[in-house]
C-alpha cells in the first residue's frame, strides 16, 4: 500500500510540515477560544464556565476548584450506601 501524497511530502519537507502543523493548530486553538466556550467538567459534573463566570480561571482557582470537587465527590461516595 502506497503512503498518502500529504505524508510523502511532509517527510520530504520536514520543516516546512511542522511549520503548517504549528500555524494550522494556532488557528484552532484561536478560533476555539475567540467563542469564549471554555469548560470545565470532573465525572461529567460542570465545574468551570468561561461563559458563567466570563473569565479563564487562574492555576491556582482551577487547582482549588478540583480539590474541592474530589473532597466533595469523596465526601458523597462515603454518604451514599453501597448496594450488594
Amino acid at each position: 500500500m502506497q503512503a498518502p501524497g500529504v505524508w510523502t511530502w511532509g517527510q520530504e519537507n520536514k520543516i516546512y510540515a511542522c511549520m503548517m502543523v504549528f500555524f494550522f493548530s494556532n488557528m484552532i486553538e484561536n478560533q476555539m477560544m475567540s467563542t469564549g466556550a471554555f469548560e470545565i467538567t470532573l465525572n461529567d459534573v460542570p465545574v468551570w464556565s468561561k461563559l458563567e463566570s466570563g473569565h479563564l480561571p487562574s492555576m491556582q482557582q482551577l487547582v482549588q476548584i478540583l480539590e474541592n470537587e474530589m473532597k466533595m465527590n469523596v465526601h458523597m461516595d462515603t454518604l451514599s450506601p453501597h448496594r450488594s
